[in-house]
């Protein structure tokens, strides 16, 4: 086997440059952002434009998790896995124009306020910000991690821990200093730099092996050389042999069969949907992005964008697994057992390793560097996504429901400091990752997702199109769902899966029960539950839900209102609210003072550094600032333009569908 090639100094030089670039950018985006207001550091003031909004859409969706996981699973098991790249641009729509006018007429900032002001009481908002967060850490933060750090092992011989520990390090000092704004301005660029790198990669990659059409014909002939395995780890197998890795004579049809196991085209309908509706639609990374548009139609905009970008990693990863595969069947394509342990520490398969053994196999010096930056950039977009929402939820949400009389102060300094202690969880949780990965990091990141959010995407399309819709349906519906999903999730860690050649001792609601149709059942299960008991308790008044619904999302803002929006929306920012027919102004004010009169420099240079750090002034700079909630009204202009995007948008990932079932 040949010996493992590192980063030079050159491709150092390139990630150095990078890095300097991002804090040069992240410090300018801290510097101009509204950091001293809940609202400037949670949603960017809500001042993006759609560029911004699509790009922080795409990269905030775009990890290293998929440069790994994508490429894995492109390099095992074919194009199959683009099914769910291809959903997520039809899906993402949904949340332009459906969930977003509502979340904006409603005046919130967080998903599980959402709930709070739909269905009152706070046991809904509570259950969704604890079950939020417990999925942050199963399926965002740690599977980010392990990819990581995967690839900083290939790729600079580094230690899992001492690699990881120092991309949380910068990841969570840029989003603790900046807030929302720096880092969807650090998207913006990572954005550009992650496409370009990408595509770079892929062309050179179809260039070693001849063009599409020579890589298809050659995956389908890319098995390990057996005589080689035989005699390097004393194995006893033949080709013939259900554990030699044979591709798939489908591996370039998407949709293989209702009874596939990967991809069943019925569980993918029905299964699959709901989760991929609760990530585009319902959960705070996303939507936060959404929010922070200056305007509906620039958050339309940016999800139009979004949806068109979103199509890529079909192409400029999955297919780069596939080549990978190609030029190094011996390492992408191992024999489970001995032979991938030696290649890259697992026993059951090495397809993770496929886009960082492309990347310095057959990248010059310089741009080997170039996707260092690229990965380091996924890594880095995603965690600061991840560290700035679970941030607003925990402050928002969970503190500020223990401390109701907690000031402005206090909310912006425990936001912070719960990304400190988010980070160190992090941490923690990698073993965990590494013990129950399973082979393919795509497909373990599916299947704990189906278990847990198909509660939540139910909870939120019924409060969204069902007026009669009441707290305790959606409550006991969603806590019923929940139980089901992660019943199933323990059981899943409890009995592992058998090696490839050993008996399936599992039971068989694991082994006969397909994930996605356990997911349908659990929406299902959720939906009836909700329906049943709403229609046995008393029907929500009609002005509790105004504005609420999308069948009220249009309702005008009475006067009356006034009193009542201001103590929901308090959890936004301390504010004083004046209410049209348009929009919700508001004029910002902050109760933070400063001591005066400091008469050692350094306590007073201190100060001033961990002021800037926390995005406290002093209140002689406090400035009456009014911020703006976007109206949801459209001219027929802007309207039409849209629409016609949108077509041009959907009608891209379904085209593709047909070209890749066929």
């Amino acid at each position: 086997m040949p010996s493992k090639q590192y980063l030079d100094a050159a491709d150092l030089a390139v990630v150095a440059t990078y890095f300097v670039a991002i804090v040069v950018v992240g410090v300018v985006a801290s510097c101009r952002s509204k950091r001293d207001t809940i609202q400037g550091y949670f949603l960017a003031g809500r001042s993006m434009n759609w560029f911004m909004v699509g790009a922080s859409l795409f990269v905030s969706n775009i990890g290293s998790e998929h440069f790994i996981g994508l490429a894995g699973s492109g390099a095992s098991g074919g194009i199959g896995v683009g099914a769910w790249l291809l959903n997520g641009p039809i899906v993402i729509q949904l949340l332009g124009w459906i969930f977003v006018p509502v979340y904006i007429a409603s005046g919130i900032c967080t998903m599980p306020e959402y709930l709070e002001r739909r269905f009152g009481g706070k046991r809904l908002r509570i259950y969704l910000a604890v079950l939020t967060l417990i999925l942050y850490c199963l399926t965002k933060i740690s599977v980010n991690l392990y990819a990581g750090s995967l690839f900083l092992q290939q790729c600079m011989g580094w230690g899992l821990y001492s690699s990881v520990t120092i991309l949380l390090a910068v990841t969570g000092v840029l989003t603790v200093t900046g807030g929302l704004t720096m880092v969807m301005y650090t998207d913006s660029l990572q954005a550009v730099i992650m496409v370009l790198g990408a595509a770079y990669l892929t062309i050179q990659g179809f260039m070693q092996v001849g063009g599409y059409y020579s890589m298809k014909d050659q995956y389908l002939q890319a098995t390990p050389n057996l005589t080689y395995v035989q005699q390097a780890y004393n194995v006893t197998m033949n080709v013939s042999d259900s554990c030699f890795p044979k591709p798939n004579p489908q591996s370039f049809k998407m949709f293989k069969g209702i009874n596939d196991p990967q991809l069943p085209l019925f569980g993918f309908i029905f299964g699959q949907t709901p989760s991929t509706l609760w990530y585009w639609c319902t959960d705070q990374v996303i939507v936060q992005r959404a929010l922070a548009a200056r305007s509906l139609s620039h958050a339309q905009g940016g999800t139009t964008l979004a949806g068109i970008i979103k199509v890529l990693p079909l192409y400029i990863m999955v297919m780069p697994g596939m080549i990978s595969r190609v030029l190094y069947p011996n390492d992408i394509a191992c024999v489970p057992g001995k032979h991938c342990l030696d290649v890259c520490g697992s026993e059951v398969g090495c397809s993770n390793i496929a886009y960082p053994r492309l990347v310095l196999g057959i990248m010059p010096s310089g741009a080997r560097g170039l996707m260092m930056a690229v990965m380091i950039a996924a890594l880095m977009s995603d965690l600061d996504s991840i560290f700035n929402s679970s941030s607003t939820i925990f402050t928002l949400d969970l503190w500020k429901r223990l401390r109701k009389s907690a000031s402005n102060t206090e909310l912006m300094i425990v936001g912070r400091l719960f990304i400190v202690v988010f980070v160190g969880v992090s941490i923690a949780w990698v073993p965990i990752v590494l013990q129950f990965q399973a082979g393919e990091l795509f497909f373990y990141i599916l299947e704990v997702s189906n278990y847990i959010s198909p509660p939540i995407a139910a909870i939120f399309l019924i409060a969204i199109f069902w007026p009669r819709c009441t707290e305790k349906g959606a409550f006991y519906g969603g806590l019923i769902g929940s139980a089901l999903g992660i019943a199933r999730l323990v059981a899943i860690f409890l009995f592992k899966p058998p090696k490839c050649g050993e008996a399936d001792t599992r039971p068989a609601f694991l082994t006969s029960l397909h994930y996605m149709y356990y997911a349908a059942i659990i929406f299902t299960v959720t939906v009836i539950v909700a329906v049943i008991v709403s229609l046995f308790t008393e029907q929500p008044d009609p002005d509790s839900i105004s504005r609420l619904t999308y069948w009220s999302r249009n309702d005008p803002a009475p006067v009356a209102e006034e009193i009542e929006l201001k103590s929901i929306t308090e959890d936004c920012q301390q504010t004083h609210f004046n209410v049209d027919d348009a929009s919700f102004h508001i004029k910002d004010r902050t109760d933070i003072a400063s001591s005066k009169n400091e008469t050692n420099n350094c306590l007073v240079f201190l100060r001033a550094c961990a002021r800037f750090i926390c995005g406290i002034k002093d209140s002689a700079q406090v400035t009456e600032n009014a911020v703006v909630f976007p109206s949801i009204k459209q001219n027929r202009r802007e309207k039409l333009f849209l629409r016609v995007c949108l077509v041009v948008s959907l009608s891209v990932p379904l085209s593709l569908y047909i070209i890749w079932s066929v």
